[in-house]
């Protein structure tokens, strides 16, 4: 690992004009691109105190050797030059996207003498004419020969073609009339080329053009009672309008434009591309890249530019480019567009009407490709296995962690603290076993002390589980549930018990800690109580750094539990802290054990929020304060955020709740009728227990 401040330029050395860098590595291999408006205050940004870099960049600067840099003239030629570098040097650490598959494109031989329309897939070749790209081959064939009736252009491979030609006689196409047959000379190169453009001008949207000239002919002949006639030329436009149908509208202007969407997370993030011409989608494409350099939406989309139109010219880069967020350098960007382009290019973000809805749909796609690939990644075996052996390996523990419980605290502004649960058995989710809390000891926001409230909670109820059934008692070693002198019971496939079925009376969990997913249909015990925490986890990941940790570690030290590993992830530099460790653990970041981590963290925080979301929601709704007359939403959310809750609201006097900005005197009084006539008459009471059952309708329970 070098130290950047070994290669460090002096200061002045570096020109404050534009330009592009590259940081080299100990054997002079290229290891990242970038361009700046000012060099000098880019670069130096690189040599600054690591703890305050990304870790991302830490990474660069202390793996290069050396940085070198080249000056430009204009924010432009940067760009270009950037673009040139990236692809010339691979460099290892700059944004490179990658096609989730290999998308077929109708291509025109515009270089050849008499060109051929064919489909084709991989790198693009100087003098071809290109559409698409196309989900599937067989949708450009169906759309070919639907076209071939108006523009019979050559298909024919170049050994077919040289065939006939020597021989004086075409293929079928050429007998039934859907190649124009240049092989034989039924037509000159010139006239070829023209219906070879024609086509070309069909497929890029100037489509109006040819149907009206063939009803216009179709006419003609009919007048002049050329009725065989007529009727080809019929059967011509019909076909090239069932061409046309084969991709909607989208854009009622006619609009030739290029939409990019992103979905990301931290580690990789998903391009969709739709290409819109004449108003309608003409092909469709995704990428999806690791995110290897600290780079936002602005920056993905930057390069996503560059690489889309990098080596195109002309017509291939469309006078709109529509995006979720524009580029560092808008200005620059623009220009270099256009000038590939060779006329004006609008590069914004869509704000209203259907170019906005279109790219919501685009949005969409993105985000479905994003979960497919992390949903095939995690699917694979193989990967799975890997990535809990470096895990094992990161944390120092014996075995790997075939059980895996995540936990998360989600709140609103210190109302409706809730906590979740999720499992991970031998890298999948098993949602049966999900739990949800809510935060009883006290109120207001405090994860540290939430997080120790959630874990003591949940590891009381497994050691209850533990003595009421002696399951997990000492046993010899070579049984399957060998006790808590191993790292607990092995879960999941693994295990010979599959599940949590343990029979018999006992402690059920609360209400409140039952799956939420039984809410939604999922089976519980055979008597109807939610399933119980039996089974202990090799490893608790909680979501959250150093604090978090050490609250959830404390949980467990005071109930005795010294067997279940214990570590947190820090969303913003995705950092596994350890108990009682000063710094953290960095996993690579294309480590498949960091991305199971947070594959795991970021479900416990979707399984928090949307509880945490449901309860406020039904907190809301069912308010008392729904039956003031003339009382709105905005003014009852004040209400409660003033006093916390429902019995607080119920305690104040008048002059108190007049004090709430929004609240008259005439309403103040509606609210202390209302909340009067609604007070229970004797506090409720659980029959089983006998405990009193408070009363808090507005704030945490």
């Amino acid at each position: 690992m070098a130290d950047p401040s070994s290669y460090r330029p002096k200061p002045g050395q570096i020109p404050d004009s534009p330009g592009v860098y590259k940081f080299r590595d100990e054997h002079r291999r290229v290891i990242y691109v970038g361009k700046a408006k000012n060099l000098r205050q880019r670069v130096a940004n690189y040599f600054q105190d690591l703890a305050n870099l990304h870790p991302r960049t830490r990474t660069m600067v202390t793996t290069a050797a050396s940085v070198e840099w080249t000056v430009v003239s204009t924010e432009v030629e940067a760009l270009q030059l950037e673009y040139s570098w990236i692809k010339e040097f691979d460099p290892r650490f700059n944004v490179k996207y990658r096609d989730d598959k290999s998308y077929p494109y109708l291509a025109v031989t515009l270089n050849e003498e008499f060109p051929r329309v064919q489909v084709m897939r991989g790198a693009k070749k100087k003098g071809v004419r290109y559409f698409g790209p196309y989900g599937h081959a067989w949708a450009i064939r169906e759309t070919v020969d639907l076209m071939l009736r108006v523009f019979p252009v050559r298909t024919c491979s170049a050994g077919v073609f040289k065939n006939a030609a020597r021989t004086g006689r075409p293929c079928l196409l050429g007998y039934i009339g859907k190649c124009s047959a240049p092989c034989v000379g039924r037509v000159t190169p010139e006239e070829h080329r023209e219906l070879a453009e024609d086509f070309c001008d069909f497929m890029a949207g100037r489509t109006g053009t040819y149907i009206r000239r063939l009803e216009k002919d179709m006419m003609q002949a009919a007048e002049e009672m050329e009725y065989e006639r007529a009727a080809r030329l019929r059967d011509d436009a019909e076909a090239l309008k069932r061409a046309m149908e084969k991709s909607a509208v989208v854009l009622a202007d006619a609009t030739d434009a290029d939409l990019i969407a992103v979905a990301e997370d931290e580690l990789e993030a998903a391009l969709q591309i739709f290409h819109v011409r004449g108003g309608r989608v003409r092909g469709q494409r995704g990428w999806v890249t690791d995110k290897v350099e600290a780079v936002d939406t602005s920056g993905l989309v930057e390069h996503a530019l560059q690489q889309l139109y990098g080596e195109e010219r002309g017509d291939a880069v469309p006078k709109e480019v529509l995006v979720p967020a524009l580029p560092e350098d808008t200005e620059a960007v623009s220009q270099w567009l256009a000038e590939r382009r060779g006329s004006q290019v609008s590069l914004r973000i869509p704000q209203r009407g259907d170019k906005k809805d279109l790219m919501a749909t685009v949005q969409r796609n993105a985000q479905q490709a994003l979960g497919l690939h992390k949903t095939k990644r995690a699917s694979d075996l193989t990967t799975r296995s890997r990535a809990l052996e470096e895990i094992a390996e990161a944390l120092g523990l014996d075995t790997a962690p075939l059980r895996i419980e995540c936990y998360d605290i989600s709140h609103l502004q210190g109302d409706d603290v809730v906590a979740s649960m999720v499992v991970f058995e031998d890298g999948l989710a098993r949602k049966s076993e999900y739990r949800r809390f809510q935060i009883k000891g006290f109120e207001g926001q405090d994860d540290v002390r939430s997080m120790h409230e959630v874990i003591g909670r949940r590891f009381k109820r497994y050691l209850q589980e533990k003595e009421r059934t002696g399951e997990w008692e000492e046993q010899p070693t070579d049984t399957a549930t060998a006790g808590p002198a191993a790292t607990g019971p092995v879960p999941g496939p693994a295990a010979t018990v599959p599940g949590p079925a343990v029979t018999g009376p006992g402690l059920a969990p609360a209400a409140d800690e039952r799956p939420a997913v039984a809410e939604d249909g999922e089976p519980r015990e055979d008597d109807g109580r939610p399933k119980r925490f039996a089974y202990p986890p090799q490893l608790v990941v909680v979501d959250g750094g150093q604090p978090q940790v050490a609250a959830a570690k404390r949980a467990l030290d005071e109930l005795g539990i010294d067997d279940i590993a214990v570590c947190g992830l820090a969303k913003r530099l995705e950092e596994v802290w350890l108990p009682d460790d000063d710094d953290p653990v960095v996993l690579p970041r294309s480590s498949e054990g960091l991305y199971l981590l947070q594959r795991v963290r970021d479900e416990a925080h979707r399984f928090a929020i949307t509880y945490q979301r449901a309860k406020r929601a039904k907190r809301i709704r069912t308010s008392p304060l729904d039956d003031v007359s003339g009382l709105g939403e905005t003014r009852k959310q004040a209400l409660i955020k003033h006093f916390g809750s429902v019995k607080k609201l119920r305690q104040a006097t008048i002059d108190e709740i007049c004090e709430v900005p929004g609240i008259g005197r005439r309403t103040a009084e509606s609210v202390a009728a209302a909340l009067a006539s609604t007070a229970p008459a004797a506090p409720a009471v659980n029959t089983a227990t006998g405990e009193i059952i408070e009363e808090d309708d507005g704030g945490s329970s």
